[in-house]
């Protein structure tokens, strides 16, 4: 049973109540927003929660078992509050969700309902979707190894060992003109061998999309750079960047390109389906009686 604020519940008890309910989403990076369904902002635990967002949330439901808990925020975009362009980026990818009820009369009488983080959200126009997932989703996350020919980990975690700050392994660079939205040519690839930085990493240092981070499709010594999808605001000439060499998890390419075969953390062994799938042979027998 979840405990109530002493206040809150000499409140609840009066049979006539003035509650709203909040919604707080902090982003990965630190970024709060705060919603609310009241017709007045509300402000609380130094987040002030915004009426004119047009945001309003879904029944909420929860089960006894481990079932995953899935609520929606639906709202308007707006730049002032939570812009299209910030969604398409994907800086409310994985954020934590809040979701309070509140006596608007005093702020301070309140109950925390549920906590969760966003996880698909769809756009319509000028309008928002953010699928509200309960914290017992991370129980369908894989934990631990996986049994596999490709290695289980990414280049340059501890486990991998490689480190990217070496400068053979690693970039910066500028846009120096514009093919699409998702390739671009610029400097800084020179001296390396085209297809290096292919699944390496991306990270915007300046522009619209600083901060964030893309996969590299194709990358020629030319300058040639193609990501495997969108940058989430427009690329501009001038915008900087570092990228980091890329590994696609072979056995050979760890040893080959890195030269840490020793660290590699798949298993390039293990039967693959044909061997699954194959049954014994019959044995025939020869004149002498043995088997052939």
């Amino acid at each position: 049973m979840r405990a109530l604020d002493p206040a809150l519940q000499t409140h609840l008890d009066t049979g006539a109540t003035t509650l709203a309910t909040c919604w707080r989403i902090t982003r990965r990076d630190g970024f709060a927003l705060g919603f609310t369904d009241h017709d007045r902002a509300l402000a609380f635990d130094g987040t002030d929660f915004l009426p004119d967002s047009g945001a309003t949330g879904s029944a909420l439901s929860s089960s006894a078992d481990l079932a995953v808990d899935n609520a929606d925020i639906e709202g308007a975009l707006s730049a002032a509050a939570l812009s299209g362009d910030d969604l398409a980026a994907g800086r409310y990818d994985g954020a934590a969700v809040e979701v309070f009820r509140v006596n608007w009369a005093a702020p301070d009488e309140r109950v925390l309902l549920k906590k969760g983080v966003i996880g698909e959200i769809t756009r319509d126009g000028n309008a928002f979707r953010a699928e509200l997932r309960g914290l017992s989703h991370t129980l369908d996350q894989p934990v631990g190894r996986v049994y596999q020919r490709l290695c289980d980990v990414n280049l340059g975690a501890p486990e991998c060992g490689v480190d990217l700050d070496n400068p053979a392994l690693k970039t910066g660079g500028a846009v120096t003109a514009l093919r699409d939205e998702q390739s671009f040519i610029a400097d800084g690839f020179s001296a390396f061998d085209d297809g290096w930085f292919v699944h390496g990493v991306l990270t915007w240092e300046t522009g619209a999309n600083a901060g964030l981070s893309a996969h590299i499709k194709t990358q020629a010594s030319t300058g040639a750079v193609a990501l495997w999808l969108p940058a989430g605001a427009a690329i501009e000439i001038g915008d900087t960047f570092t990228a980091t060499a890329g590994c696609d998890k072979r056995f050979s390419t760890c040893r080959e390109k890195f030269s840490n075969a020793v660290n590699f953390r798949g298993f390039p062994l293990m039967p693959g389906n044909d061997f699954v799938m194959s049954y014994p042979l019959k044995s025939e027998r020869n004149d002498g009686g043995k088997l052939k």
